[in-house]
């Protein structure tokens, strides 16, 4: 992770020299990571390429922010979160329907070892995708921050510390936004797969 850091502080470097190359670089090795997180965050993943796009331009004309103590992946994500709380805010005041669009890119959903789905009755496979479906519903419905800090954990090994740097949240606060929106997600779950009811928010 060491070796990545440095490669990105040195095309970042490169980029505030206006070296385009460089920019590309940065772009394809960090484009879906950050679509991925704009696609839950926002909860619409039409607007995911868009808002990521976004994100590259002002990584561009901010480059001469871009402190090289930083890592860049950190400064990367805090652009591309406050571009969706934008985006968010300017919804709300539009009451957008977007919002409540479903996401079908499950890439960022917690680890699950699957049976192989060839040996798989239909009946199973309606029931993991139900069972997918559903912890993919919760991580939606979860509190704008405790979604990102989730969403920021799972995505190119964000530290808790700099998860805390992108949200704004000091190192407890941050471990408490995580480990509450994992306990919503494993007792909304839990309660589903007991009682087949899905528990409101």
């Amino acid at each position: 992770m060491a070796e990545a850091l440095d490669t990105d502080a040195a095309l970042m470097t490169r980029v505030r020299g206006g070296d385009r190359d460089a920019f590309e670089q940065l772009v394809h090795r960090y484009q879906q990571p950050v679509i991925r997180f704009v696609a839950r965050m926002l909860r619409d993943e039409a607007e995911a390429e868009d808002i990521a796009q976004h994100t590259f331009v002002q990584v561009w004309k901010s480059a001469h922010r871009y402190q090289v103590s930083a890592r860049f992946a950190t400064w990367l994500f805090t652009i591309a979160r406050n571009l969706c709380l934008n985006e968010i805010r300017r919804r709300s005041r539009h009451a957008a329907d977007s919002l409540d669009a479903p996401i079908g890119d499950d890439e960022d959903l917690p680890a699950r070892q699957l049976a192989d789905v060839a040996s798989l009755m239909p009946s199973d496979l309606l029931a993991r995708d139900e069972l997918v479906q559903k912890v993919d519903e919760a991580i939606r419905d979860l509190p704008e921050a405790q979604r990102a800090a989730l969403l920021l954990c799972r995505e190119e090994d964000v530290s808790y510390d700099e998860i805390g740097n992108i949200l704004g949240t000091s190192l407890s606060a941050t471990k408490s936004l995580i480990f509450r929106a994992r306990e919503t997600v494993k007792s909304r779950v839990k309660r589903y797969l007991c009682t087949g009811e899905w528990p409101g928010r």
